[in-house]
C-alpha cells in the first residue's frame, strides 16, 4: 500500500481591511490578510501539504507570486489544482488536518463552515477534514496580533 504524508506551513500578516478569508470562509474582522493572492493562510498550508505528499514542490512553484495573473486570486484555484494533481497521479486524499495559529479572530465559531468548504473543494467526506485553532500564548508575531500562521498535514493513499 502506498501511503504518502505531507505537511504545509504558511504565514500572512494583517493589513487594513474588513475581513479575513480563512479556509474558504470570509470572517468579518477589522483587518485582512496581506498576500499576493487572497492570502487564505489555511488553504495555502493544506495545498502545500498535498504537494508535499506528492513530492511536487510547493504552491509558489506551481503559482509563482511573481506572475501577475495570481494577484488577488481565489486560493480555491490552488487547492483544486493540488487535489486534481493527486487524483491524476493515482492518489485519493485520505484526510487533511489544519491548525490555525492566531490570537484573533476567533476561529471556533467558523470551524464547521471551514471544514465544509475544504471538504467540498477536495471532494472528500467531512469526517476526513479537521480544522482547529490554537494561540501562541501571546508570544511572537501571532501573539502580538500581527498575523496568522497555519500548519497542515495531508495523507494520500494510492488508489
Amino acid at each position: 500500500m502506498d501511503i504518502r504524508l505531507g505537511n504545509g506551513f504558511d504565514v500572512h500578516a494583517f493589513d487594513t481591511g474588513d475581513h479575513v478569508m480563512i479556509c474558504g470562509v470570509e470572517i468579518p474582522f477589522d483587518k485582512r490578510l496581506s498576500g499576493h493572492s487572497d492570502a487564505d493562510v489555511g488553504m495555502h498550508a493544506i495545498t502545500d501539504a498535498i504537494y508535499g505528499a506528492l513530492a511536487d514542490g510547493d504552491i509558489g512553484q506551481h503559482f509563482p507570486p511573481s506572475d501577475p495573473q495570481w494577484k488577488g486570486a481565489d486560493s480555491r484555484i490552488f487547492l483544486e489544482h493540488a487535489a486534481r494533481t493527486a487524483r491524476d497521479r493515482g492518489f485519493s486524499i485520505a484526510n487533511v488536518d489544519c491548525t490555525l495559529i492566531c490570537e484573533v479572530p476567533k476561529i471556533g465559531p467558523h470551524s464547521d463552515a471551514m471544514r465544509k468548504a475544504i471538504a467540498a473543494i477536495l471532494n472528500i467526506d467531512l469526517g476526513r477534514v479537521s480544522i482547529k485553532a490554537t494561540t501562541s500564548e501571546r508570544l511572537g508575531f501571532t501573539g502580538r496580533k500581527e498575523g496568522i500562521a497555519a500548519l497542515a498535514t495531508a495523507a494520500l493513499i494510492a488508489t
